[in-house]
């Protein structure tokens, strides 16, 4: 493994501990995904490159729209989950309660 992708493979590793060992606020999982996501973007950006195929040009830019949908949807979830409990801590959210 080159330290390139060593270096991706850990940043999306991070990401995904962070996503399941730091539950605390909705935004804090936000950032988690999108980190996710950045690394996703960097390696198969790096990947198309160094295999110099022009037929997986376009795959980063498709995921990194993925991504920006991905981030309004999700800050519009913030917004709207904020307004109605009054925080965006995980524990307050409870889906049988309206």
């Amino acid at each position: 493994m080159t330290p390139v992708q060593f270096t991706f493979s850990s940043a999306f590793i991070l990401g995904l501990a962070g996503l399941a060992f730091h539950r605390t606020h909705l935004l804090s999982a936000l950032l988690c995904l999108e980190g996710m996501m950045l690394s996703l973007f960097l390696a198969l950006s790096l990947w198309s490159l160094q295999l110099d195929a022009t037929n997986f040009s376009a795959s980063p830019m498709l995921l990194l729209a993925f991504s920006a949908c991905e981030a309004s949807a999700g800050l519009a979830l913030l917004v709207a989950t904020t307004r109605t409990h009054g925080s965006d801590r995980l524990q307050n959210l409870n889906l049988l309660r309206c």
